[in-house]
């Protein structure tokens, strides 16, 4: 195996002089090597940005231009959208004239696979990440990216909010450019997420304003023909200049910049210009397996300054966080009325939580609240709980949705009516109906651990589970899908 990934290098380092060495004479095969024109090189760049510049000024102006009628909380997310997307334009532009900065494998864990990236690259298969000067490169569009869904998070009692969750929970989409083998179902995946929220908008606008309709099309499509975009351009992963400068590891800005810095003198190392003899050197310490640990030295607990005060230099001390200042860093318990909206946040361990005097205008909010109960008097709009553990809801009756989003273990009760209750990526929610709220809807996604009691008798209820597990199968016509029981 390693002779044939040696030949394999040596092919490639001999292409890639003999590209550079030729790229601006003519296309052409002269002494068994194969030459590449600079003619066919810059044209599949050309069409490689008109195919994106198309894609700016199609669905993704239709897409601004949407939220912009639309307005408030959703144009100004539009906005941001766009600057992430001019971001990257720049960045894919800088691809086409750079080489790949190098790279460092390194083995991944499940636990650690989305932490942004500019911190990990990763194959679609989620087990190799690629750790490079690359994450200075894409730091200015992750800021976007990570500004896109701060902004959902900061604006969560907007009327708007399923539209905001849409973009937010797609945004990461635009990190494809670090995903390496097939970026495409990436994408796919993100477009997917999208959705969830976007199946919501249409249901709550679908016979009222025709805005949002256009509004989830022209959304979903940027994503859908972005998908178009990299299957045609960049299949098996971003293309990189095969013969241009190392992409510079610092910072590039935004479009209105200015041009790109020069890239940095490569480091002296003694074997910088034998690129094979570099990954043979790598793959050799990589395949030691558990001699790599060899040359590390062992340090004892007496060496250790954090155990010995008298290593320490003078005046060292360990830094620790005074129990005052960690103690502000909490948020503080929140239960207000803030315009239409009840606020129930960072509550712990309070049991005589209750909301009463409500208006039908209004809605609940409960957010970050564990360990604690939560009476509501009345009836209200809406309710949401969300980011909960461990927390009891009681409450009289609502004449929109009752949404679990993002908890665990929560028990919920209804003395009134509710035509509908969400439960979403939830693990443990016990809902309790009352007879009047037997024809009550409940849609659930990504939960587990869901049981719905319904009174039977005087004081008593009977528990049925809601199923987890499904069957698919092809009909003839269509696909026909049906819980399924384990027996056991």
């Amino acid at each position: 195996m390693e002779a044939l990934v040696e030949r394999l290098e040596k092919a490639v380092v001999r292409l890639e002089t003999v590209a550079g060495k030729l790229q601006f004479g003519p296309g052409g095969v002269a002494n068994g090597d194969i030459i590449i024109s600079s003619h066919m090189t810059n044209g599949g760049e050309s069409q490689s940005m008109e195919a994106f510049d198309l894609l700016l000024s199609g669905s993704v102006s239709e897409y601004v231009k949407t939220s912009t009628a639309i307005g408030g909380d959703v144009a100004k997310h539009a906005e941001m959208v766009n600057d992430a997307l001019q971001i990257q334009r720049s960045f894919l532009k800088m691809s086409m004239t750079h080489r790949e900065p190098a790279k460092m494998k390194e083995s991944l864990t499940g636990n650690n696979m989305r932490r942004g990236i500019t911190d990990r690259v990763y194959s679609s298969g989620g087990t190799v990440a690629l750790r490079t000067e690359l994450a200075d490169l894409l730091r200015p569009l992750s800021d976007h990216i990570h500004e896109v869904q701060s902004f959902r998070e900061k604006n969560r009692g907007s009327d708007l909010f399923n539209h905001l969750s849409a973009v937010s929970e797609s945004i990461p989409a635009l990190g494809w450019v670090a995903v390496c083998q097939k970026p495409g179902p990436y994408v796919k995946e993100m477009n997917d997420a999208a959705m969830f929220y976007t199946n919501r908008v249409l249901k709550d606008y679908k016979d009222t304003d025709g805005r949002h309709i256009e509004w989830v099309r022209s959304y979903l499509s940027i994503w859908t023909e972005l998908q178009s975009y990299i299957k045609e351009h960049h299949t098996t992963g971003l293309v990189w200049s095969k013969t241009g400068p190392v992409a510079p590891s610092s910072q590039f800005s935004a479009p209105s910049a200015g041009p790109l810095p020069p890239p940095p003198p490569p480091p002296p190392v003694f074997m910088e210009n034998n690129p094979a003899a570099q990954h043979s050197a790598l793959f050799a310490q990589l395949n030691q397996g558990q001699d790599i640990t060899k040359g590390l030295k062992h340090v004892c607990d007496e060496q250790k300054t954090h155990k010995n005060a008298s290593l320490r230099c003078p005046g060292e001390r360990i830094p620790r966080e005074s129990p005052a200042r960690s103690q502000t860093r909490r948020h503080s318990p929140v239960l207000e009325l803030e315009g239409k909206k009840w606020r129930v946040e960072h509550q712990d361990q309070s049991h005589d939580l209750l909301i009463e005097d409500t208006e039908l205008r209004q809605v609940v909010y409960v957010f970050s609240c564990n360990r604690s109960t939560l009476q509501i008097r009345g009836k209200v709009n809406s309710i949401i709980v969300d980011n909960c553990k461990k927390l009891g809801l009681v409450f009289d009756s609502a004449v929109g949705i009752v949404e679990i989003i993002n908890s665990t273990d929560v028990q919920l009760q209804v003395m009134g009516k509710v035509p509908t209750i969400s439960i979403n990526k939830t693990e443990g929610c016990h809902v309790y109906l009352s007879r009047d709220s037997l024809d009550c809807e409940i849609v659930s996604a990504k939960s587990s651990e869901m049981n719905i009691l319904v009174p039977e008798g005087e004081d008593d209820y009977r528990e049925f589970p809601v199923p987890e597990q499904f069957k698919t199968v092809w009909d003839g016509s269509g696909l026909l899908t049906e819980p399924t029981k384990i027996a056991g």
